[in-house]
């Protein structure tokens, strides 16, 4: 964990503002889960907050590049947690968020789901991309515009995470080889489909299914993508239901082939963790990378 101290006084104190009313922190409680920052249930006078807390020579900018995910996802008509505020106090970088209660996913919980990231992809622009960086996990995300999507992927993607595979010895022989072939193929790969808001890193972690089962999204890499990215993710570790992926197609049917696609879209979150994790994940991409090439 980032932080293995109690929370200072001096960082509780930045917290609330005189916009949030006199608040008094009741209790603050360890959250387990994350692997970055460390995160608090904050019990307070006013109700439950969520707290994450990072060194502030760690990533200094990764809670503002959050804030920044989460609004753009919230404008677009998807519900994420409220943010009531980040900043930096005692060398400490924070970030404020509504506390959302749990409650057990259903089935309509899952159409719900499946439709509303649908609607979150008609969200477009003219380039695939972002007009900021912003992180994947502790990596940070380039996301400068490109106008084709096989162009991004490969250059902003695959092509700097392979070179950090290899530069930190994780690359097995011919690998390298194999993606220099599959760059040139890409642009044959994917169907043409405009750019889609994504959420970025959709696996199993970064959702949340409220107590009225609706869903919350959590944790944003946000860009304009390729709609299977997102689509793929939800497919890398699991814990998606069926009903997900079937009230997705029906709201906006994805393009013949794409479940022969998701290895491919994965290459990217496999990349990411070969680089921070090694182990399987190096021996996973290069299935992929064979299959493709």
């Amino acid at each position: 964990m980032a932080l293995d101290k109690a929370l200072p006084s001096v960082l509780l104190d930045a917290l609330f503002t005189e916009a949030h009313g006199p608040v008094t922190v009741l209790d603050t409680i360890p959250l387990i889960g994350g692997s970055i920052n460390d995160a608090y249930r904050l019990d307070t006078s006013e109700g439950p907050y969520f707290l994450k807390v990072n060194s502030a020579d760690r990533f200094p900018s990764m809670f503002e590049a959050e804030v920044d995910g989460l609004l753009r996802l919230a404008k677009a008509g998807t519900r994420t947690p409220v943010v009531h505020g980040h900043g930096e106090a005692d060398d400490t970088t924070w970030l404020l968020l509504e506390f959302v209660e749990k409650g057990q996913p259903t089935r309509s919980f899952w159409h719900s789901f499946g439709k509303g990231l649908a609607e979150l992809h008609r969200n477009t622009k003219p380039y695939f991309g972002l007009d900021r960086n912003n992180y994947i996990g502790s990596l940070e995300q380039v996301n400068t515009p490109r106008p084709a999507w096989h162009t991004f992927f490969m250059e902003h993607r695959l092509e700097p995470l392979v070179k950090k595979a290899r530069d930190l010895g994780k690359v097995q022989p011919g690998m390298a080889f194999r993606s220099e072939r599959l760059f040139g193929k890409l642009e044959g790969l994917f169907p043409n489909e405009p750019p889609a808001l994504l959420h970025g890193d959709l696996w199993n972690g970064n959702f949340i299914c409220t107590t009225e089962r609706a869903p919350v999204l959590i944790d944003p890499a946000v860009y304009f993508g390729h709609r299977e990215m997102d689509i793929a993710m939800t497919t890398l570790f699991g814990g998606f239901d069926p009903e997900f992926h079937a009230a997705y197609n029906a709201e906006w049917p994805l393009e013949r082939g794409w479940e022969e696609r998701l290895d491919l879209c994965n290459l990217y979150p496999l990349l990411v963790h070969t680089v921070l994790f090694g182990g399987e994940y190096v021996q996973q991409v290069d299935n992929v990378l064979k299959r493709f090439t």
